[in-house]
């Protein structure tokens, strides 16, 4: 029997949110520091938040472009499992960052044609998991959370040597497909839970989570 997907709730922004996310039966809660994002939390509200994660869920804190400094200062107040960087990071930048921080790192590169696939491999070769997203429309204030899915067959025969998550678009009526024609072992959604911008609808991550053949706690 395959193992159960596993589920990244992204852009978590009250307590109220985040004990739904895990009740629900997520494996990775993602917390968002990145100032455009209607998501993005302060370092101190987001380490409360973090404090009532219980053990065995990652943390996982998304940045956008980030230099030492920042990292330095969000790491030293703000305990985290995972690192992901959503920008335009290279994979030198990314191998620099697992290097010095010592955390995890998920990658997330954005797809929209076969042509974005190489950044793909390039990436997987560096970063602890890589996140396939779609890739934001031109002028797009936001690098993800935007609501929008890519061509999943492009990823359908492709695999890497490495864990790796696909986003972008997922909502509890379309991820059952996502993973039936990507084969994701590991999916992971923001908007598509949500009542507005930022704000978790628990009924929406409940039916996610269902559609993705994962049981509540």
């Amino acid at each position: 029997m395959a193992d159960p997907v596993r589920v990244k709730i992204c852009g978590l922004t009250g307590p109220q949110s985040v004990a739904d996310a895990v009740a629900a039966g997520a494996q990775y809660l993602g917390f968002n520091f990145y100032p455009p994002s209607p998501r993005c939390l302060t370092c101190s509200v987001a380490r409360d938040l973090v404090a009532s994660v219980p053990a065995g869920v990652a943390r996982v804190g998304l940045v956008v472009d980030a230099d030492d400094d920042m990292l330095a200062a969000l790491l030293a107040e703000v305990p985290l499992d995972m690192l992901q960087l959503h920008g335009g990071e290279s994979p030198a930048r990314v191998a620099e960052v697992r290097a010095r921080f010592g955390l995890p790192v998920i990658k997330a590169v954005g797809v929209a044609t076969a042509a974005d696939l190489t950044a793909l491999d390039a990436h997987a070769d560096v970063a602890d998991q890589i996140l396939v997203d779609a890739k934001p429309p031109r002028g797009a204030a936001l690098p993800g959370g935007n609501g929008l899915a890519f061509d999943w067959r492009l990823i359908a025969d492709r695999r890497w040597s490495g864990p790796w998550l696909l986003a972008g678009g997922l909502r509890p009526e379309n991820v059952a497909e996502a993973i039936r024609l990507t084969g994701a072992a590991q999916v992971d959604v923001a908007s598509g839970v949500e009542s507005a911008p930022g704000v978790k609808d628990p009924a929406r991550m409940a039916a996610f989570m269902q559609a993705a053949g994962v049981g509540g706690g």
